[in-house]
This record gives C-alpha cells, sequence and structure tokens, in this order.
C-alpha cells in the first residue's frame, strides 16, 4: 500500500493529526500553568481523559496502517514466506507493518502510563523515541536499487525522522518545557507533510507522469522544497498557539469571580473524593 499515493498519504495524515494534537496539548498546558484561574476550568480529571483518547487514537490509527498493508488487493495477508516459490511476500510491506506496531506499542503506553500510577510518565517518551528510531531504520533500508531521486526524497524523510527521535528522548530530561515539546511537534508535521509529498513525487494522483528520476534539478527543487514544508510547520504552530491562548483567555473572562469560586469548590471536592 505505501508503494501508491494513497499509502504515503495515510501516514502523511497520521502524522498531521498527532502532530497538531501535541502542539495543541502542549500549549494548552503551557497556558494553564501561565493563567493561574485556568486550573478551577481545566480539572486534571480532564487531561488523565485526553491521554486516554489519545492513546486510543494512536492504537486505532496503527491498526489501521497494519490492516492496510496486509490486506489490500496483493498485499501479503499476514504472510510472510512462500515455501512453495522459495521467496519471501512483500518484505516492503511488512517494513511499514512494523512501523506501525511500534507506534502501536506507543498507544498501550500511553495508555498504561495514564491508568498505573506506579509507572513513570517518562515511559512514553521513551517508547516514541524508540518508534521513531525504528521507523527511521526501516526507511534508511527502504530504497535499495531504486532511482536516485526515490532514493533522495526517502534519505530527507529519515533526516526528519531521526531528528524527531531525537528531540523524543531529549523529553526524557526535560520534561515540561514547551519548547522541546513544540520543536518535536514541528518535526512530526515536517514529516507528515513529506510523506504527502513524497506521494505527490512518485506516485501523482493525478494520473499524469512521475518526476523524471534522473533530473538533478528536481533533487535541486526539493531541497528548497523541504525546507518550505518546514517553515510551514511553524506557521500551523503559530496558529494552534494564538488560537488556544485565545480561547482559554476569552473562557476565563467568561466567568465572574463568584463564580471561579464555586468551580474551586467544586474541583476541591473532586480532588478530595480521588485522594479517597
Amino acid at each position: 500500500m505505501m508503494g501508491s499515493f494513497k499509502g504515503h498519504a495515510l501516514p502523511g495524515t497520521f502524522f498531521f493529526i498527532m502532530g497538531t494534537w501535541w502542539a495543541i496539548k502542549s500549549i494548552l498546558k503551557y497556558t494553564c500553568r501561565k493563567q493561574k484561574r485556568t486550573s478551577y476550568l481545566i480539572s486534571k480529571a480532564l487531561f488523565y481523559r485526553m491521554e486516554l483518547l489519545e492513546g486510543i487514537t494512536i492504537i486505532c490509527m496503527a491498526v489501521i496502517g497494519i490492516l492496510g498493508e496486509q490486506f489490500i488487493v496483493g498485499g501479503p495477508h499476514l504472510s510472510l514466506y512462500n515455501y512453495k516459490e522459495g521467496q519471501w511476500v512483500q518484505l516492503l510491506g511488512w517494513h511499514h507493518c512494523t512501523m506501525y506496531f511500534f507506534f502501536g506499542l506507543v498507544g498501550v503506553t500511553n495508555i498504561l502510563c495514564s491508568t498505573i500510577s506506579s509507572l513513570p510518565a517518562s515511559l512514553t517518551k521513551l517508547m516514541m523515541s524508540n518508534a521513531l528510531f525504528v521507523e527511521a531504520f526501516i526507511f534508511y533500508n527502504h530504497t535499495h536499487g531504486r532511482e536516485m531521486l526515490d532514493i533522495f526524497v526517502h534519505q530527507l524523510l529519515v533526516l526528519a525522522i531521526l531528528v524527531t527521535g531525537f528531540i523524543a528522548f531529549m523529553e526524557l530530561f526535560t520534561r515540561g518545557n514547551i519548547t522541546v515539546e513544540l520543536l518535536r511537534s514541528s518535526f512530526i508535521l515536517l514529516q507528515a507533510n513529506w510523506f504527502w509529498q513524497i506521494g505527490f513525487v512518485l506516485y501523482p494522483p493525478s494520473g499524469g507522469p512521475a518526476w523524471d528520476a534522473t533530473d538533478h534539478d528536481n533533487i535541486m527543487f526539493l531541497t528548497i522544497c523541504f525546507c518550505w514544508h518546514y517553515a510551514l510547520t511553524f506557521i500551523i504552530i503559530g496558529i494552534i498557539y494564538a488560537f488556544v491562548t485565545w480561547l482559554v483567555k476569552s473562557r476565563i473572562n467568561r466567568f465572574s469571580p463568584s463564580e471561579v469560586g464555586l468551580l474551586k469548590n467544586v474541583e476541591r471536592e473532586q480532588e478530595s473524593e480521588e485522594e479517597m
């Protein structure tokens, strides 16, 4: 499935959704820490439900990706080796399934860390960095024997994945740093955009001819295009930052001091119930 436009658009869409969501979550947490009264509007229970929903969403995306790779027309259908013909079956599809599987483990870890208090919250970041390093390793060994242009666009993808993995690993030691979190979100969005770009370059959806794989000018343009995609991620995050901060401040201004006091008492009652 990955060897088509839809096969590149699907992970690109998944990464775009998660990159956008992680940017929203990081900015929301940062805004709540800066605005004291937001603690009465956004409770810990809400963030807890958000973590659970995030984990479930990641698992669902991974399952969809694996099923799409395995059961499309001509897919391996869970067969790894054909003993009659003596050859492997659709190893590129198994590459992609392995990538989805490790991201599915990230979702499982997210749910476990949210429900089991004895597990460290940083375990999710560790699993995220592991999934990204596995993805980079898979795509690095993904293009042997292909055309120059095909290899080049995947090399840029590996670069984005590796940087994202290192940033996710840094988060183990810089917990709660919004700059590092947004940097990770920006590279996740870059990876998403580049999956779409690879689809347009190698498998044009209009049905027209693919780009000339031997033209060096195409590589020169894609180098610039990669930088433009990265600049676009900052614009997206800037829009998200402005919208989230405006939304939080507007909700604060809607509440009068008496309503804030009432919310404070309700929150204290909920916290005491949770402690009991």
